[in-house]
């Protein structure tokens, strides 16, 4: 049997890569993807290597432009956030790794795919709904709902007994779980679990405090063309060197931080901490350009279809028909989503403070308060506000006369 796996060198998945030869007989091929997380991927090759994997099998593969110009940006178009909080940092890479994981298990002959998502977590639903939907005869093995290995020191003793080598990172060990590509990173777990604790100062990684920012507010100017963020400051930029400059100014000015609880689609509440800085102002300003250059009825219908377009990416759903059918629409709502959005960066807030565009629907001489010489005739809202009056009035005597 071949056996793609997600690999990240670390010690679960090193330990799945043993068990996957050894309970199945298997040939691994590792995939590891650099989305942006922040450290070195490369080291995932050497262990793979230690491991007995010969090179031709290790794939690590940089995707953070086809992440953010494939995922990430089209996600964006459409406002999209989980439970009005959540910007789904986690959730929306994970369709990126299943599609990778099935091409490469096609590039090889391969019978079966591999992750090291827990039973309880929502990636184990979103990596194979994902891989189910582009190749659906593909073999799934998720090792957590197999073995009987259950606690750390249960994988500690399985590595050590089979001589798997585990770097131990000087230090201490830090407490929580983390997640990270160039979108967020997320904290889950120790003290995160009792949901009245405060995350301790030192847990946050990408961002300074709101009350340590700079004293100074921060400008910047974002380009759009059709929805999406191609320049700031006049610098053109691909989406992933957005991203990542986006990061860096958000986290400077104590932007991007969330403490919440969210529910999870197999069923149970989590608690959980994430950074976004650059997230943060890209939902922000693009609301911004959308209210100059959408049209008042599609704004609202898109907000209206919003929750559900997010709850498909949270629960997994997104190479399903019915995302791609929003996605569609939610594209064709950005054909003229185009100009340009002054941001103030601040001590943790987001301000927008100018938004201009060659198709602004704004026109000054209707809403301005001064006199408009004859383009808004406001004794037309009399009839205006009578219509519309007229089921609340009918309403009314009904009820005086029960």
């Amino acid at each position: 049997m071949k056996v793609v796996l997600a690999y990240s060198g670390g010690l679960d998945t090193s330990i799945i890569l043993r068990w996957l030869q050894e309970t199945y007989d298997a040939e691994v091929i590792t995939f590891t993807a650099d989305l942006g997380q922040g450290e070195e991927v490369e080291p995932a090759r050497v262990k793979a290597l230690e491991m007995g994997v010969p090179a031709e099998n290790i794939h690590i593969e940089d995707v953070r432009e086809e992440f953010v110009r494939d995922f990430v940006y089209p996600m964006f178009r459409a406002n999209t956030i989980y439970e009005g909080e959540y910007l789904l940092g986690t959730s929306i890479a994970r369709p990126l790794i299943a599609k990778r994981l099935v091409e490469v298990a096609a590039e090889h002959g391969a019978d079966a795919i591999s992750h090291g998502a827990t039973g309880k977590g929502n990636d184990q639903v979103r990596f194979e709904l994902g891989a189910y939907a582009l190749a659906p005869e593909i073999k799934v093995i998720a090792p957590w709902r197999e073995w009987e290995l259950g606690g750390r020191e249960t994988l500690m003793a399985y590595a050590e007994e089979r001589n798997i080598p585990i770097e131990m990172k000087r230090g201490t060990k830090s407490p929580f779980s983390m997640d990270a590509n160039l979108l967020h990173i997320s904290f889950e777990g120790g003290p995160l679990e009792d949901p009245f604790t405060e995350p301790p100062s030192e847990m946050w990684r990408w961002s300074v405090s709101p009350e340590m920012a700079p004293n100074e507010a921060t400008y910047i100017d974002l380009t759009y063309d059709k929805g999406d963020i191609v320049a700031i400051d006049g610098k053109a930029m691909s989406p992933a060197e957005v991203l990542t400059e986006l990061n860096r100014l958000g986290g400077e000015n104590g932007i991007g931080r969330l403490d919440i609880v969210e529910n999870r689609f197999v069923g149970m509440k989590s608690r959980g901490a994430y950074e976004t800085p650059g997230g943060t102002i890209m939902l922000r300003a693009h609301r911004a350009i959308e209210s100059i250059t959408l049209d008042r009825e599609v704004a609202h219908l898109k907000d209206s279809l919003m929750p559900k377009y997010a709850e498909l990416i949270y629960n997994g759903f997104w190479w399903s028909p019915e995302r791609e059918m929003l996605q569609v629409a939610i594209d064709h709502s950005q054909e003229y989503v185009s100009g340009e959005v002054r941001i103030k960066l601040f001590k943790g807030n987001v301000d927008v403070v100018g938004r201009k565009s060659a198709y602004s629907l704004f026109d000054e001489k209707i809403a301005t308060f001064e006199e408009d010489h004859g383009t808004y005739d406001q004794a037309d809202a009399e009839g205006f506000i009578k219509l519309n009056a007229l089921r609340l009035r009918n309403l009314a005597r009904k009820r005086a006369q029960s």
